[in-house]
């Protein structure tokens, strides 16, 4: 899949599909810098349903929601490009030009919720692809959950790199004054470069640390996630990062180790080439020494922590800055006890 790399993408091609036999493959003398860039789709999908149930042991949500499924934020590290194969696409560039929208996700929400079945119970918001990437900024489809959620007073834990999420304060300021909201920004690195490179269309370090500070002030409880740490490359930055959040009004924060599950680790190897082939042979050395000698460790819990003196090393380093800086390891427990069941009321939607 090496090539040139293209400008705020991820990825610079389509791996193979593990379940498909035809392959697309470009013209040999196919130049990304000639060429226009790969245009954004979005694909309605029907959906019967949007709570999605995990009963891995290593998550901490049982339920969750997402209106959108691919990402156009296109990190190359993306453990959920894999989920792209199913709907038949590509791993790769697939995987955050094609976004499957699922339009009706409110009104299925609504419905859910609204069943004497639903247990009121904290629900996930991002736990797969992030339900703020850019499409959000039009669609509007996330606040339109939110709204769902702040009428019924259901607890939300949103987890985003998007400055995007300020756009909702509302909504998110209603639901943390009933201790139903919660919001986890992703901040693995301070390096505005390197960001733009790791994270090509996500919000830059300071617009997260501005959401950080906005939510803050706000009164909704906001922490960070550190993550993913890849050694070799981002690891160094852990103080800084864990300082700066702090100081814009972070509560807690927690991290993890990166993990290169099936095709997500030739579309990374692919862009170590590209952008830091002079660490290339460090950092996969290092992740190898994390998990068990393969660039993947499936194992439960293990996946999320690694192995070995490395994983070991940014354990302690993690755990003793986050001490020293006064931040919290968890988040505010969120409380279902102003859960209601509004009658009789509709939801407008449209694209």
């Amino acid at each position: 899949m090496a090539g040139n790399s293209i400008r705020s993408r991820g990825a610079a091609g389509n791996p193979p599909n593990r379940f498909e036999q035809i392959v697309f493959e470009p013209d040999a003398d196919w130049n990304p810098e000639e060429d226009p860039l790969p245009r954004t789709r979005f694909y309605r999908e029907i959906s019967r349903s949007i709570i999605s149930r995990n009963d891995s042991p290593d998550i901490p949500f049982e339920v969750s929601i997402n209106p959108y499924r691919g990402c156009e934020h296109g990190c190359s590290y993306c453990y959920a490009r894999n989920t792209h194969e199913y709907l038949g696409f590509s791993a790769g560039l697939d995987f955050e030009t094609r976004i499957m929208v699922k339009e009706k996700a409110p009104e299925l929400l609504r419905n859910e919720l609204r069943s004497p079945k639903w247990k009121p119970q904290e629900l996930a918001m991002s736990g797969v692809t992030d339900c703020y990437q850019p499409v959000e900024r039009r669609l509007k489809l996330t606040r339109q959950c939110l709204e769902v959620l702040a009428e019924f007073r259901n607890p939300v834990s949103i987890i985003t790199k998007n400055y995007l999420v300020t756009r909702d304060l509302d909504l998110l300021r209603e639901l943390a004054a009933h201790h139903a909201a919660m919001v986890h920004l992703s901040i693995n690195s301070l390096d505005r470069d390197l960001a733009s490179r790791l994270e090509p269309r996500a919000s830059s370090p300071r617009q997260r640390l501005a959401a950080v500070e906005a939510l803050s002030q706000a009164g909704v409880p906001v922490g960070v996630l550190v993550a993913p740490v890849i050694p070799g490359l981002n690891d160094h930055e852990i103080p800084a990062v864990l300082a700066a959040v702090k100081a814009a009004g972070a509560g807690w924060a927690s991290t993890e180790i990166l993990r290169l599950p099936l095709t997500v680790a030739p579309i990374f190897e692919d862009w170590l080439d590209r952008n830091f082939p002079e660490k290339k042979e460090k950092i996969l050395g290092r992740i190898k020494a994390i998990r068990g000698g393969k660039l993947n460790d499936p194992r439960f819990v293990s996946r999320m922590r690694g192995e070995g003196i490395f994983a070991s090393q940014i354990s302690q380093m993690f755990h003793v800055a986050r001490r020293k800086i006064g931040l919290a390891e968890d988040g505010p427990e969120l409380s279902t006890a102003a859960f209601r069941r509004p009658q009789g009321t509709q939801l407008a939607l449209g694209l």
